[in-house]
């Protein structure tokens, strides 16, 4: 080099050349890798908090769903109470209606029927004339017996007058005293005659009152058996009765009841008579008496009752459907039949207690009242006691009262009150 100094050129800054892009419009590989790698990344996370927004979102709606699940899974039922005492009861039972009073009329003499002067649903009162009877031989025998008690008294008389005139001739001894007795007791004989010529004759003319067939109370003759000309035999065993008479004014209505309701059956009990030929009306009737006795037979107790008649519609041997009103019994619970479970082992009803728990109680049921039983024991007027139990129900399953919370079925007072 030489030794000559050469000065140096001064430092200058110089700016990077500027790169104009490609004319294709393409950029370079590295930025483009670069910006994909940030497009992926805000994908990725975009799903990844979608998914766990799902996740969330889904295990929420699965608590939601166990919770409604297990919410319906406790029935809502209604209760209803049970009423104490058993009201307005009835019991219907068939019935026989007969006359108060009701006679067959027989001969007591036997002939020929001479006339009759009342016939079926003549109004009669006692002594009316119904028949006559001709007794041709009733009356030979009347005559015969007059006759015999004519010879009785004369021998009578003649007994007198000898049994007198024997005991003068005593004081006069011109008869003895054996004579004396002999006529006198001849006399006493002759007495004995005439008076039983005289009963004889008595019994006859009784005999003859009977040609004349009488009504023996008032009433209405309810048959005729008989007419002009025919053979009237004596007696009941030997035909039909001539007539027959009701006494009407008032009605005997005889109903065998059940024993199972025959110890609600008192005297003076009233009761209520339907007729099918009246469907519109009613009779009141009155128990008078009972039989005292179950029948063997039908295991029944008869029953009568006495029912005025005053209008006389009332007639023997009709039907009549008899409704008894029953006193109440206020030992004795009632619940609607919708209230009942049954089950194995009998009848049983479903209450709720205090804890809102159901407990199953079995009962002794009485009478069925139609839409509702008699219950005798098992239920007390406490009882809160579910009404259309469902069959599934269980012994300690929690239940929901009709109108609120599962918490606070066991404090809530009844939804629906049974009167």
């Amino acid at each position: 080099m030489s030794d000559t100094m050469v000065e140096a050129a001064p430092a200058v800054h110089t700016e990077p050349p500027h790169r104009e892009p490609p004319e294709d419009g393409l950029e370079p590989v590295r930025v483009r890798k670069g910006r994909l790698i940030l497009v992926g990344l805000g994908a990725l996370t975009a799903a990844a908090l979608v998914a766990a927004y799902g996740i969330m979102d889904r295990s929420h709606s699965d608590a939601k769903l166990a919770e409604l699940t297990a919410d319906e899974a406790v029935p809502t039922v209604a209760l209803i109470k049970p009423v104490r005492g058993v009201t307005g009861q009835t019991i219907d039972l068939p019935g026989r209606i007969d006359a108060y009073f009701q006679a067959p009329i027989y001969a007591r003499v036997s002939g020929y029927l001479k006339m009759w002067y009342k016939d079926i649903g003549a109004q009669v009162h006692k002594g009316d004339l119904l028949a006559l009877i001709e007794t041709p031989d009733l009356d030979q025998e009347l005559a015969k017996a007059k006759a015999d008690l004519g010879v009785a008294q004369a021998n009578y008389k003649l007994a007198q007058v000898t049994a007198a005139r024997w005991q003068k001739l005593a004081k006069a001894d011109a008869v003895s005293v054996q004579e004396v007795d002999v006529k006198t007791s001849d006399a006493a004989a002759q007495k004995a005659t005439v008076t039983a010529a005289e009963a004889a004759v008595s019994r006859l003319e009784a005999l003859e009152d009977f040609k004349r067939i009488v009504a023996p109370f008032d009433g209405v003759v309810t048959a005729r058996r008989t007419d002009v000309g025919a053979l009237i035999n004596a007696g009941s065993g030997s035909g039909p009765e001539l007539f027959s008479v009701a006494d009407v004014h008032e009605m005997r209505v005889y109903v065998r009841v059940p024993q199972r309701q025959s110890g609600g059956i008192k005297q003076g009990m009233q009761a209520t008579l339907t007729l099918p030929q009246y469907p519109d009306r009613t009779f009141p009737a009155t128990v008078d008496t009972t039989s005292g006795a179950i029948d063997p037979l039908s295991n029944t107790l008869l029953v009568e009752l006495i029912a005025k008649n005053p209008d006389g519609v009332l007639t023997p041997g009709t039907f009549a459907q008899v409704e008894f009103n029953l006193p109440p019994a206020p030992n004795v619970m009632r619940i609607p039949t919708s209230a009942l479970l049954f089950r194995k082992g009998g009848l049983k009803v479903a209450t709720v207690g205090p804890d809102g728990k159901v407990a199953i109680k079995p009962i002794k049921a009485g009478r069925d009242l139609g839409t509702e039983l008699e219950v005798l024991a098992g239920v007390e007027p406490t009882d809160r006691v579910i009404n259309s139990p469902p069959d599934s129900l269980i012994n300690g399953q929690t239940v929901r009262l009709a109108g609120t919370a599962t918490a606070d079925a066991g404090t809530k007072p009844l939804d629906v009150a049974h009167k």
